[in-house]
Order: C-alpha cells, then structure tokens, then sequence
C-alpha cells in the first residue's frame, strides 16, 4: 500500500522546492540582485510562474503591510500587480526584498507559509533567513514609524 503523504509532508517538500528555486534566482540574478535583475526575473516564467508588474500603491495594504500581490483578475494567468508601498518608490535597492517575498504568493498560493516566503527571499539573495527577516521587520518598522 502507497506510503499517504501528509500535510507537514507537502509542507516540507513545499519548503525545500522554495529552497531551490531560490537558489536558482541567485544564480540567475545574484549575487546582487537590484531593481534591473528584479524587472528580468519577473519575466522570467521558469521563476515566477505569472505574469507581475511592480505599483507602487498603499491603498489594498493592510496596516503595517509593506507589500502585497493583487490579482488582476479571476484568474492567475491574468497576472498581479506587486503593490509595494510607495514608502519604498525612491528606494529601488530594497524592492527586490520586498518583492521576493511575495513571490511565494503569487507562484504557490495561499498554501505558501511565512516560512516558505522567507526561504524563498533568502536563498534568492544568497543570505541566512534570519538576515533576510531581520531585514524586512527593519524596513516594516520604517514604514510604520513613518506612518
């Protein structure tokens, strides 16, 4: 009898493909991946599954949220729109990190976890997960106190 995968199972195997793919946008368009690498790999379908466009628009953001994605129809080949607050418009160095982020969402879904948005930016910029989290709570926290 076949071995049942469980929840935690497709968690996981979810979380080592993110690895991966990660790893294969920092070989792609690292090691410094900036705002140009960022415009090449959202066009790149074998690293974003859909088409994405980068707005920078507050206004479907929750409080606190520093970015989003947003389909642009009902369904997901139709694309999204990457809503970055507008905060981060004249900071196009830390878009990407941002961005990378909600990647996760658009090419896995609401399966996706936190988690797997974390290993998924921090493979992609070469950096340990606590780096890259670290990095987005001081960019959130920025745009708070901005606030």
């Amino acid at each position: 009898m076949p071995t049942q995968l469980t929840v935690d199972d497709a968690r996981q195997s979810l979380n080592t493909h993110v690895e991966a793919k990660g790893r294969e946008v920092f070989e792609k368009y690292g090691p410094h991946l900036g705002w140009n690498e960022l415009v090449r790999l959202l066009q790149d379908r074998s690293c974003v599954r859909y088409p994405c466009e980068i707005v920078f628009d507050a206004s479907v953001l929750q409080p606190g949220e520093s970015a989003y994605p947003v389909a642009k129809g009902e369904n997901p080949e139709e694309g999204f729109a990457l809503c970055i607050h507008p905060y981060f418009a004249m900071q196009p160095a830390r878009v990407p990190w941002l961005a990378l982020y909600q990647l996760v969402l658009v090419n896995y879904g609401d399966f996706a976890t936190s988690d797997d948005a974390e290993t998924f930016g921090a493979a992609a910029l070469g950096i340990s997960k606590d780096d890259y989290y670290r990095a987005l709570c001081e960019m959130t926290d920025e745009l708070t106190a901005s606030a």
